[in-house]
Parts: C-alpha cells; structure tokens; sequence
C-alpha cells in the first residue's frame, strides 16, 4: 500500500498518527531485552478514546518495526503497514469495525530490528566497566516509533500504568517513571516494573540497562551510574535539590515525585535529556569540581516548559527549549548571583552566532526562523541552538519590554499553570501573554509594538540585547592582550595569573573570543599552549572551545588531540562542531575526519551518525 495512504497528522507534519480521530490516554508496555541479538521483544496495549465513533481506521507511527500481531479488545483486527516514508517511517492501519465502542483497548506484539534509530546497544568493552553489555534509549525527536508503536507526536501525551523491563538478573532497568517492583524469575531474568502516572509525550518515553548502582543525593534524587563512576557522579551532582527548591519557589510544586539522574556511557549525543522521574546526563559533566553541573539546572527546568507544557509539534520546539533556558538561567541567577545569568545568556549569544552562521553556509538560511517551516524535514536535521537561545533571547527581550523579572514572572508562573498537561503551539503562547497584559493598558501597548513576525518568522540573528558584561570584560581584555600580542610579540608580557584566575566559563569565553578573530598562526598557538597549557586541560567545554580555535587556523599539531575527544565524547555539541572543524581546515583534515568517523561509526549514537555523515560528506 502507497504511503499517501496514510495522511499526515493535522497536529504534526512529522507523525502519519490519526490524532483527530483518536486519543491515546494511558498505555501498558512490556520489553524483553536480549543482548545477544540486540533485539527488544515488546507488547503494547494503548488505551483509546475515539473522538470520532465513526472513524474506520486508527495509524500509528512505526519506524523499522517488525510487527506480529494487532487486536483490538481481544480480537484480531486487520491491519496494513504502508511504505515507508524515509524520515518519518512506515505508518500501521488498522481497520476498525464500525460502530466501535469509545473507549478501545489495541495491543500489539512486536519486535525492534537492527535499523531501530532510538536504541544504542553497547558492548561490554564501549563501558567503563567493560564486563557487561549496556543498552539506552534517545527517543526525541521522532525516534519512539522505532522503540514501539504510537502515536510518535507531542501533540498526544498518555501514562503509562505498567511498564515491564525483562533484563538479563546481573544487570538493572531503569525507566522514567516511578519503580513499582522487581523481582529475579525464572531463566537467568529481572522483571523491573514501573508506572508513569502523569500523562507525557511519546518522545519522553525513556530507559537504560546495565550493571547500575545508585547513590541518594538528596530527599527526592539519586544518581545512578556505571559503578565505576557512581561516587563521582554522586560527588558532582549532589547540590541538586537546591536547584529544584528554587524552581519551586519560581513556578509551581514540582510533580514528578523523583528528580533521578542518570550518567551514561559517553556515546550519549545530548547533554543531558529530560525524561520524567529520570534526567539523562553526559559524563562530560563529571569535571570533579562541578563547574558543569548547571546543565542539571536545564534538564530540570523541562519539568515545567517541555514535560509539562509542551509543544505540539516540533516546528514550536522554542516552546520547549527557550522557555527552558530562561527558566534555567533564572535559577542560575538565583543560586549564583545576577551576574552569572547575565554572563549565560553572554555565552548563548556566541552558541547562536555559529548556529546562524552554519545555516547560512549551507543553505538553510529558514532553520535559523524561531518557528521554522519543516514539512517533509526530518526535524533532526533542523536541531540547533537557535530554539534555544533565539527563543531565550525573545523571552529576555519580552521580559526587559514589559518592566523587568518582577512584571514578568508572575505572568510566567500563570503560563505553566494554564498549559501544565497541554500541548500548545505558539499562537497559544502569544495570545495568553497578550490576554495577561490586557487589563494593564500601557503593558499592552508595549505588547503592540512587537514586531512578531520578525521574532518568530526572521532569519538570522535576532535584535541584539544588553547583557551586564561585568564577568565577560576579564575575558575580553584577555583576549585583546593576545590579540596584541600578535602584532608585537616582544612587547607584550605574559601573565598566567589572569588566566588561571579565571572561572570555567569566562576560561570558554576567552576562547571564544579568540574564534572571533581572524585564524592564528601555528607559532602564536603554539605559545598559548605553552603559557596555558590548553591541550592538557581535561574540561570539556575548554578542550571543545581550544580545538576549535586550533582547527579554525590549520594548526595540525592538535589533529591527535581531536581524534582522541571526537572518538571517546560522543556529545553532538562537541563532535559535529569538531569534525567539520577538521573538514574546513583543509585537505588533510577533511581525510582525518572521514577515516576516523568510518572507523568509529559504531561508538556513535545512531542519531549522532545520521548528522555527523552528513557534516562531513560520508555514506552510512
């Protein structure tokens, strides 16, 4: 059967699910994991409300699933799986008897493949312990269709009532919800159950298997690891309760019951991903003086603007994103000082910057827009900062408008607690901030002099704020004082003090700041890896931002360096950055970076392949 046999979804051009005829509201869901075939045996029951009873077929997406069996209330039912569309997968019809009841019960046997996008299964030797095998998922953006069949939009969110994980009993299931049971049965096997009872988008559903201990780090968190590392992590996260206090004090309780983390094996493509009950984080984090552990202050943010209100579809992905940075830097700001959010949002603008400045490069000026047009993209390729701080800077701009954090939080707080449980789009967000303002006649006025279209349908870099450079002038100065040095080397003295003064961040800053001038010469960078000892430095976000610096002029000498990070951190932040870095340095570069991806393919998530390939010019 043609694809075109299954309509687009009205709410997501990314999903073929029939959200205007059904409504998944609760699902139960079994995996039985088997390490030897890499292969996940499941079954799902989706509980329905039809929205319309004489509806005759219900789609489900589906992506590079092998299904065996489909009923509905018990009995067998017809079903046909169209061709596959090559981003969004092959959408399930099923014929429904007509009148049906309102309410269904459909389950569905089912097993992944080999080509399933949402699953990373790690041998023993790509894990710190390198004695167990270890398996994770990356569902968003629209990777849940290949870890089970749904409806694979946010438009539509469902509990979970049941969710059974069969491991192998030397290892543990973790998954984000709320742990029921576990028990040892029969076979060599751990049945660990959990329950979801807060209805979530399908790109939250989320798990993990390996030889995992955990430790508690407060009255509602416990970081759980590889336990080779678990008292590290355990050391680098332990200030978290205190970010979530502040969150809220800021918006409203939070709902989740548990604020768990997770640290990963080091293929992990994100930072962290914020799953309900159980935060996903990138051991890049783990610096051992937590001078990265405010990404948690993020993660934990999407318990309001994501997991709770959330975006409809991914072409309103701000909604969840920029919503999340300002919330985040907010709480930055409370726990470490006004200065601290400032000097954030001083580093999103750099983030910005490469992320317009890369679209422009290749094309796709229209991915740069807050609310892009992505009919018939695979939303993946459209991932960036740009939801992210493009979206923060709208809010900071919209915040500064209307008279500052103690006009505009009380509307914020009143922003979660109208779309909590929703999905919404930003026609939604817009004529809520409107309505707020409406009975305050100046604040709306301001509120009509916002250029929407520009904020919302521009390319390239938004209006530019003020930002308090107060902690961004030492690195600046810094950076002019090698600047001059390259002009006149013999009279410029060096003072490692004023670098070694420096925080992490201004230290990222710094060479930032240094990426905005033109390239350096191999002598030049030479003496600043002699001054600072650059190459050394096990900080992730330094070493990032030094090879970039390195790579921007040709200097060859940190080629080793970077096949060392690119194929031990499988970050995307630092990876695809670093690997089109090696592309643009030049022939001998662009042949490092091809030899080293295809050699290393397997280390990389499946998501971060797909994009890296691309980066780089390379056929999967």
């Amino acid at each position: 059967m043609p694809a075109s046999s299954a309509p687009i979804c009205p709410d997501d051009p990314h999903s073929f699910a029939s959200t205007k005829d059904f409504a998944i509201v609760d699902s139960i869901l079994s995996l039985d994991t088997n390490f030897e075939t890499k292969i996940l045996a499941g079954k799902v029951t989706h509980s329905l409300r039809a929205l319309d009873p004489t509806a005759t077929t219900l789609v489900l997406d589906s992506s590079y699933l092998e299904i065996h069996s489909v009923t509905l209330n018990g009995a067998p039912v017809p079903y046909t799986i169209a061709d596959r569309h090559p981003s969004y997968g092959s959408p399930i019809l099923i014929t429904l008897p007509v009148p049906h009841p309102a309410s269904l019960s459909l389950s569905l046997s089912y097993s992944t493949t080999s080509k399933c996008t949402a699953l990373q299964w790690l041998a023993p030797s790509q894990t710190l312990g390198k004695t167990h095998p270890y398996l994770f998922t990356q569902c968003q953006s629209i990777h849940a269709r290949s870890l089970l069949p749904c409806f694979d939009t946010p438009a539509n969110k469902s509990t979970f009532s049941r969710v059974e994980l069969v491991v192998p009993e030397n290892l543990r299931g973790l998954f984000g919800g709320i742990p029921v049971d576990e028990e040892v049965v029969s076979g060599g096997k751990r049945v660990c159950v959990y329950e979801q009872k807060i209805a979530i988008p399908s790109y939250l559903v989320a798990f993990a298997v390996g030889d995992l201990e955990g430790r508690d780090v407060g009255p509602r968190t416990r970081v759980w690891c590889e336990r080779e590392m678990v008292e590290k992590a355990a050391w680098e996260f332990a200030d978290t309760e205190a970010f979530i206090k502040v969150a809220e004090d800021m918006l409203t309780p939070y709902v989740w019951g548990r604020y768990d983390l997770l640290v990963l094996p080091a293929s992990f493509p994100y930072g962290g991903m914020e799953n309900p009950c159980l935060t996903f984080v990138t051991p890049s984090l783990i610096a051992g003086d937590r001078s990265l552990v405010d990404v948690i202050a993020h993660e934990l943010a999407h318990s309001w603007s994501g997991n709770l209100v959330t975006s409809r579809n991914w072409e309103h992905f701000w909604l969840n994103e920029g919503f999340t940075m300002f919330i985040e830097r907010k709480i930055l700001g409370r726990v470490h000082g006004e200065g601290e959010r400032q000097f954030s949002a001083i580093v999103g603008v750099k983030a910005l910057k490469e992320s317009c400045k890369h679209y422009e490069e290749i094309g796709t000026p229209e991915y740069t827009a807050l609310v892009p047009k992505l009919d018939g993209i695979d939303p993946d390729d459209a991932y960036s900062s740009v939801p992210y701080e493009k979206g923060f800077t709208f809010l900071y701009y919209l915040e500064q408008l209307l008279g500052g954090p103690a006009v505009f939080e009380p509307w914020l707080k009143s922003y979660i607690e109208t779309f909590s449980h929703k999905s919404i789009t930003t026609e939604e967000f817009k004529q809520h901030l409107i309505g707020y303002f409406a009975v305050v006649p100046e604040k709306a006025a301001l509120l009509e002099k916002v250029d929407w279209n520009l904020w919302l349908n521009g390319h390239g870099m938004p209006p530019a704020q003020e930002y308090d450079q107060t902690l961004a002038n030492a690195c600046s100065n810094l950076a002019e004082e090698w600047e001059q040095y390259r002009s006149t080397p013999d009279q410029v003295n060096i003072n490692r003090e004023s670098f070694e003064k420096l925080t992490t961040m201004q230290k990222v800053v710094f060479l930032e700041r240094l990426m905005e001038k033109p390239a350096y010469s191999a002598e030049f960078l030479d003496r600043l890896d002699y001054e600072y000892g650059l190459t050394a430095i096990q900080n992730a976000e330094i070493k990032h931002r030094w090879q970039m610096v390195c790579l921007q002029g040709g200097y060859e000498k940190i080629f080793p360096a970077v096949e060392q990070f690119v194929t031990t951190m499988g970050r995307m932040k630092y990876t695809r950055p670093l690997y089109r870095g090696l592309v643009k340095s030049g022939d001998r570069g662009t042949q490092l970076a091809q030899r080293v991806f295809r050699s290393h393919v397997t280390f990389y998530h499946p998501i971060a392949a797909a994009m890296i390939a691309k980066d780089i010019g390379v056929t999967l």
